[in-house]
């Protein structure tokens, strides 16, 4: 990465953190939920008691880092994680926050990604790179540069800005380089602000809900509008930049959203979209939600690295307890949500409730209709079968019920 984009990082390490934080929360997002790696890149079936090396390149204030050192820790596995970054500064706060948990797992280097064979040549179960390939001169070359510290059975998770959901951003970055390019930083950050108050109502930064990093503090402002070298994708131009690899889509997080079903429900236009293959019923989806500002996906080196439902999985929800779904669900059995402020729903049959009730993350699909068997003797399989991959369908579309095969 070129020297201006270095001295960004270390004037304005991004995100903003404060390493006392630690004592109240962890900060937890996707990609790199151990139990969605497990998910989407090893078939649920790894287990994170035994060795495990992950890479979390462009660590920045170290959210990834943290996050998975942390999980690792608390499986009581010999787990590690290590840290990639440019910036010294961002190394700094993130080795703090580190220190705040008491994590001694985590093993930090400086330097850029396109070096990592020489820095920190793994091979690596499972690297993290969030935000970084597109402020890269040559993204293709980062993600290959990163596929070569990969272990043969290992995946990534990683995200990239999408263009629809950044509608005005370009537009407004090349107004603040007309307006002084070479002026110092901080002078740029206030004249960045200046503008912004003065925007008309139909320019379309101003029109788009979507974006509001630069209101949280300096540092999310250079990072959104003043970056040197910044670019986005559609779902078309991100599967580009994955097929000059040897990897292969798992899938996109959350798999709803680029489901074109999640936002139409006339018939016609469903059927015909139902001739498209997946990668085309994502780009369409991410053409008619137009608020996609970044895609999170998951690669592997296989071509079937995701978990399926059957008898021994064991699903488990993420940030949600099935009984308080499954009063929620109320008497119309429909789960509402939303995306980046869009509103969606997905219409659940009438045994959810129950299905939901006994998603503990230690009962097995098998046993769950067993138990419902015993209850109702006419419950057939095949009737539990469709109901399972109902509740399924709607919940793992959120990124919000997942797969794994304990022992």
């Amino acid at each position: 990465m070129s020297d201006p984009v270095r001295e960004q990082y270390e004037a304005y390490p991004y995100p903003s953190r404060d390493p006392a934080e630690e004592k109240r929360r962890l900060v937890t997002g996707s990609p790199s939920r151990l139990a969605e790696v497990n998910h989407y890149l090893f078939r649920g079936r790894r287990d994170f008691s035994r060795p495990f090396h992950a890479l979390v390149a462009g660590g920045g204030t170290g959210d990834a880092a943290i996050m998975l050192a942390q999980q690792l820790a608390d499986s009581g596995g010999p787990g590690r994680v290590t840290y990639l970054d440019l910036s010294e500064k961002a190394r700094g706060i993130a080795e703090a926050r580190a220190a705040a948990r008491g994590l001694a797992n985590i093993d930090f280097v400086t330097g850029s990604l396109l070096e990592v064979a020489e820095l920190a040549p793994g091979p690596y179960g499972y690297i993290d790179c969030c935000g970084v390939l597109h402020h890269l001169p040559d993204p293709p070359a980062g993600l290959r540069a990163l596929e070569a510290v990969l272990a043969d059975d290992g995946g990534l998770g990683i995200m990239v800005y999408g263009s629809y959901g950044r509608a005005g951003v370009y537009p407004l970055q090349a107004m603040l380089r007309q307006l002084g390019e070479s002026l110092p930083l901080a002078e740029r950050i206030a004249q960045a602000r200046r503008l912004l108050a003065a925007l008309p109502p139909s320019n379309a930064f101003k029109r788009n809900p979507f974006v509001g990093d630069h209101e949280r503090g300096d540092a999310e402002l250079v990072d959104l509008l003043l970056h040197s070298q910044d670019r986005s994708y559609s779902v078309p131009e991100l599967l580009e930049l994955i097929a000059a690899t040897g990897l292969k889509l798992a899938s996109f997080i959350e798999p709803a959203r680029y489901d074109p079903a999640t936002y139409l429900k006339d018939r016609q236009l469903l059927a015909r979209l139902e001739e498209l293959s997946r990668e085309e019923r994502a780009a369409f989806a991410e053409r008619l939600a137009g608020n996609i500002k970044a895609h999170v996906v998951y690669l592997s080196r296989l071509a079937d690295s995701v978990a399926k439902p059957e008898d021994a999985a064991v699903p488990l929800l993420v940030e949600m307890e099935g009984a308080q779904l499954a009063e929620a669900l109320g008497r119309d059995l429909v789960f509402r949500g939303s995306f980046d402020k869009l509103p969606v729903a997905f219409a659940l049959p009438a045994r959810a409730p129950a299905i939901l009730r006994r998603i503990d993350g230690e009962t097995s699909i098998g046993e769950i209709r067993g138990a419902l068997q015993a209850q109702d003797g006419g419950y057939a399989n095949d009737a539990f079968e469709k109901d399972f991959q109902a509740v399924y369908r709607s919940f793992n579309g959120v990124n919000r019920l997942l797969l794994h095969f304990p022992g």
